[in-house]
């Protein structure tokens, strides 16, 4: 099996779980901030859905309809998994706010609340570091938005937990709705994160600039067997990479020459990025070996020479 269908259907199970009992503990508490990690959990659920059909559809080799693959498939995903976020906090802000005043406060059964929140940050610490473990070694945006997603409610099934104990130890009910609303803050942050970060692959910004530069150090190894390069343009979709560029060589080179060149560039962007594209346009140089004022023509001389 793909080995991030199989993260993706971990994460299905695990929120599954996690949301139904948080659900269950939350009524019976009467609980805003539990019943807000509820949602949470409920919406981490749909998002691993999202991310499930999305990683099993990025795998897919290029077809007819999609030439340039299925990578963008996760980048989509990632940002209907944020938008849900956004939806979720807008909700918890919605329903923790009468109780800031007292409507409804009462809350029951702490103890089982704390054991609750304990249980689920101890499960998705464990599956979120699976998740970015996977999403690392894939460069799968929509894992790693999942893993983010669990991630941070480790970290508000924490803050609800250490919540309930202070309500148990100071009587404070108000302090269920204050951690609602800060979880709620948590999370909207996380999914603005994450819509920047998808939008940036589907708007085609360029790689990062360490990765340019790796991909400009591999040219220059390469730089004594032609005249220069242009038009370098680099994007990414998903977790693949394109790179294009303009290689000039001396025009008396024959295309056998010219074509072992550029696989050996190929070659090595390949070792160096998983899941990358090269495309290079080869181009004469527009002068003559001996009219040239660049170092052409001792290219060609090194070259035949070999």
């Amino acid at each position: 099996m793909n080995e991030k269908v199989r993260a993706a259907r971990l994460s299905i199970f695990s929120n599954t779980i996690l949301t139904a009992g948080k659900l269950a503990i939350g009524v019976s508490m009467n609980s805003v901030s539990v019943l807000s990690e509820a949602l949470h959990s409920g919406l981490d659920l749909i998002a691993a859905f999202f991310a499930f059909f999305s990683v099993r559809e990025s795998s897919k080799p290029a077809d007819e309809g999609h030439r340039y693959g299925h990578g963008k498939f996760e980048n989509v995903a990632s940002i209907a998994e944020a938008i849900l976020i956004l939806a979720a906090a807008a909700m918890i802000i919605y329903h923790a706010y009468p109780k800031l005043f007292g409507i409804g406060a009462e809350i029951h059964s702490l103890e089982l609340g704390a054991a609750v929140m304990g249980i689920s940050a101890l499960v998705n610490f464990f599956v979120s570091r699976e998740l970015m473990r996977v999403a690392r070694k894939t460069e799968s945006p929509a894992l790693a938005a999942d893993a983010w997603h669990l991630r941070t409610d480790v970290y508000t099934s924490l803050g609800v937990m250490a919540g309930i104990v202070a309500i148990k130890i100071t009587g404070l009910v108000i302090l269920d709705s204050l951690i609602a609303i800060f979880v709620a803050l948590f999370i909207l942050k996380a999914a603005v994160k994450l819509i920047l970060d998808s939008m940036y692959s589907i708007l085609d910004v360029r790689l990062p600039e360490e990765e340019e530069l790796k991909i400009k150090n591999v040219l220059e190894k390469y730089s004594p067997h032609f005249v220069e390069y242009h038009k370098l343009r680099t994007r990414k979709a998903g977790s693949q990479r394109y790179i294009d560029l303009h290689l000039v060589v001396p025009r008396e080179w024959a295309i056998n020459k010219v074509h072992t060149i550029c696989d050996r560039i190929e070659e090595d962007m390949h070792t160096m990025f998983s899941g990358v594209l090269v495309m290079i346009h080869t181009e004469p140089c527009d002068f003559n070996c001996d009219e040239c004022c660049q170092p052409c023509g001792d290219k060609c001389k090194n070259d035949n020479s070999d």
